[in-house]
């Protein structure tokens, strides 16, 4: 039984190139949990395989200022020219039906939603090593080697900011990373300042029968 009828919001980032996407698709082709997915908006070109409405919303830059302006996003960020932003009506539609909403975000926009959102839970994907994490930014083959370093080095300034995250899971490998965000998601569900209003309607009737 679920005591706790709330939607949870569930915010995983990392830093670049760690495969927060990996771990998350892997995390959504079981069957044992609730969770949907809340596609992020971007102005950069999809990438071989990427669908939009799918991996993207994919729009031009002016759509996204326009949004911008509009107050449309619960988070939003830019590197190497593109925008990266969470539509804020989609979310909180799913949040209003008691569903487990995940992001899978940067660490500029968890920061955000951190201030907007401090009730939601937040998870660092962590790499295995520093190394691990360069070498998995040239094998992906699809970018320059200065975009590499401007990643490289951005990613060096986002792993330390794990500290403002509620959990760290290390993705040394993808099922094992998705097998501890699942337990979390479950975990979180049995607070008691989650659950504590379900279970006080199971007891409220305390008199013998």
């Amino acid at each position: 039984m679920k005591l706790d009828k709330k939607g949870l919001l569930i915010v995983m980032s990392g830093p670049s190139g760690v495969g927060k996407g990996t771990v998350r698709k892997s995390l959504f082709e079981r069957t044992d949990h609730d969770m949907v997915f809340s596609v992020s908006m971007t102005t950069r070109a999809p990438r071989a395989g990427e669908v939009d409405g799918v991996d993207y919303y994919f729009v031009s830059k002016e759509e996204f200022e326009k949004r911008i302006q509009e107050g449309k996003f619960l988070e939003y960020a830019k590197f190497i020219d593109n925008y990266y932003g969470t539509p804020l009506d989609i979310v909180q539609e799913k949040l209003d039906a008691g569903e487990e909403v995940v992001l899978e975000i940067e660490v500029q926009g968890a920061m955000q939603v951190r201030k907007k959102c401090p009730d939601a839970v937040f998870i660092f994907i962590a790499p295995p090593s520093m190394k691990s994490l360069y070498d998995r930014l040239l094998l992906r083959g699809t970018e320059s080697a200065d975009v590499i370093k401007a990643r490289y080095d951005k990613a060096c300034k986002e792993v330390v900011m794990a500290d403002f995250y509620d959990y760290i899971v290390v993705n040394d490998t993808v099922e094992n990373a998705a097998d501890k965000i699942l337990a979390i998601v479950r975990a979180e569900h049995a607070k008691l300042a989650r659950c504590i209003d379900g279970y006080n309607e199971i007891i409220k009737d305390r008199k013998a029968k």
